[in-house]
């Protein structure tokens, strides 16, 4: 028997739980507009430059006026005039620029004049705070598996809270930059952390379904962003809103339960029995607080208590045979999704609407994506659904090479439904990662291969130079890295309706198809008409060997 049934007999899906998912996916909402955010904090009004005092004439026979003429051009009004402008001399805008603010009242491009030979500038703001994202995956990952997940959240929320309010502050572009990197740090901690704690919560028939629907508060946020970027239309006051309620996350984050598992793999087996008796209360269970003591916890969790005591790393992600197989292939998956995903993400922005009802729609693609994920992943399983996702992502993003550039509804069409599909990827992967790897090694596992979708995320942009060899190259490199993709997510092992492993041990013998023989041993039984404290002796091993199994059938989702 294991952790699942324990976790049963305190209420399975419960008051607690239901408050406790409720709670952590609320700052979802939020963190669906940090990724995005740059696409509004920096954008981009139409601009030209400021008049000089003393002007006599000025060109304005372009949209964007990005230099004046060094002298008047009076030879230009002539009706015949056959000179050629591109040859006159020009200088800088010297008198600074003018933008437009009828789209946005203030952005950092307004603000500090990112534009003309400092518009790469406005780019770097994202990539840097995607290198934080980065760096937070590789960083916070370890720390959970150390110190736990809610003291990591905690500290990610009140580290995005503090820097986060403290970007829109900034008095220079650098310092700005600086605030955006420790954000994304502090992001990763959310998202992993929270995700993680989570699902630890849940027994295994409502983990799909919880770790779907849960995904859509991502959604909503990112057309709360666009309502908010709308309705504010000044970068300061935007960052501020946006970050913000951190601080109230932060505030009833200790209201959460340390994950029990985590506490009994680190030898915290007192403080695990507590939690269990305080979510035992709240679910009403009272009766089961007397019966459930430290004697119950250590036999239902002896093997995994055992295996716990070596330390682990990120070397043991790649040591055995098992758990390598499962790293590469999670590696490729996950960078291909995000590179996909924003290749995507840049064609979306040729819609020929307005920036916000263009978020709308990009938030909007991922209710029939994720609806999709759900019923995919319940009824074909982890495996299927991962590669399906991927391989017609690519499928439509290769059709859309063939289609001509004046077609531009159908060519939005097919993005859209591309990145309907690399969001269904997302959520597939989130979810399958979690039950891969075991209790004592998963949010490291979390950690490295996330950092793998950052690294896409950050290519995918670059990849975008090649349509000044061939048009199409940037199409064929995003479909082609899905395609690769898809075929190693066939090799991974299916886990619809598995048990969640708890050591390397757990996926090395689901692996190979080998069940370990342990020996005979005490084992203390949960049920004897519906009481905890029966305590009997397993006479054979084989016996042994299918409860914990069976028990272990309620396991818990790591996402």
């Amino acid at each position: 028997m294991g952790f699942g049934e324990l976790l049963e007999e305190v209420g399975g899906f419960g008051r607690y739980q239901w408050i406790h998912v409720t709670l952590i996916s609320l700052p979802g909402l939020m963190m669906a507009g940090q990724n995005l955010l740059n696409n509004f904090v920096s954008g981009i009004p139409a601009h030209h430059c400021s008049l000089p005092a003393n002007h006599s004439l000025y060109n304005l026979s372009h949209h964007q006026v990005t230099h004046l003429f060094v002298e008047p051009q009076w030879h230009l009004l002539a009706a015949n005039s056959s000179t050629n402008v591109s040859q006159i001399q020009t200088e800088g805008c010297l008198d600074g620029w003018t933008f437009d603010r009828s789209e946005f009242l203030a952005t950092t491009v307004s603000e500090w004049e990112l534009v003309c030979s400092l518009r790469p500038l406005k780019q770097m703001i994202q990539t840097i705070y995607m290198g934080g994202v980065l760096t937070g995956a590789i960083i916070y990952g370890g720390l959970s598996d150390r110190f736990g997940r809610r003291s990591v959240l905690t500290w990610s929320y009140l580290q995005l809270a503090v820097l986060g309010c403290s970007s829109a502050l900034s008095p220079s572009y650098t310092a700005y930059c600086v605030f955006r990197f420790l954000s994304g740090m502090a992001v990763s901690g959310v998202i992993l952390n929270g995700v993680s704690l989570k699902v630890e919560w849940i027994p295994t028939k409502e983990r799909t379904l919880v770790g779907t629907l849960t995904s859509f508060f991502f959604t909503f946020g990112q057309m709360i962003l666009a309502g908010l970027a709308y309705w504010l239309r000044d970068w300061r006051k935007l960052q501020l809103v946006i970050c913000a309620p951190q601080f109230l996350f932060f505030a009833y984050s200790w209201w959460f339960s340390e994950s029990a598992r985590w506490l009994v793999l680190n030898r915290r087996s007192e403080d695990a029995l507590k939690t269990l008796h305080r979510v035992a209360r709240i679910n009403g269970k009272s009766e089961i607080i007397d019966k459930l003591t430290l004697e119950v916890l250590h036999s239902h969790m002896k093997k995994e208590i055992e295996s716990s005591r070596s330390s682990f790393t990120a070397y043991d992600l790649l040591r055995t045979r098992g758990m390598r197989r499962i790293s590469i292939c999670l590696i490729a998956v996950w960078f291909s999704t995000s590179f996909a995903y924003y290749g995507l993400a840049m064609d979306l922005q040729k819609f020929g609407v307005s920036i916000y009802l263009m978020q709308i729609i990009f938030g909007a693609v991922d209710f029939p994506a994720k609806l999709l994920a759900l019923s995919m992943l319940s009824y074909l399983g982890r495996r299927v659904s991962q590669a399906t996702c991927l391989f017609l992502s690519a499928l439509i993003i290769f059709a859309n090479i063939f289609v001509p550039s004046d077609m531009q509804t159908i060519r939005t069409t097919l993005a859209c439904l591309g990145k309907g599909f690399t969001s269904a990827s997302f959520t597939t992967v989130y979810l399958y990662t979690g039950e891969l790897y075991p209790t004592i090694i998963r949010q490291t596992g979390m950690g490295f291969v996330s950092t793998m979708a950052r690294v896409g995320s950050m290519a995918a942009p670059a990849v975008l130079i090649l349509d000044e060899v061939l048009p199409a190259l940037p199409s064929v490199v995003y479909g082609g890295a899905a395609v690769l993709a898809g075929c190693f997510a066939c090799f991974l092992p299916e886990t619809l309706n598995m048990p969640l492993p708890d050591t390397i041990e757990d996926v090395e013998n689901k692996w190979s198809g080998r069940s370990p023989t342990p020996p005979q041993q005490e084992s203390v039984s949960l049920n004897e008409g519906g009481a905890l404290g029966h305590v009997g002796v397993v006479m054979t091993e084989g016996v042994a060997l299918k409860e914990m199994k069976d028990s272990e059938g309620t396991g818990l989702n790591a996402l």
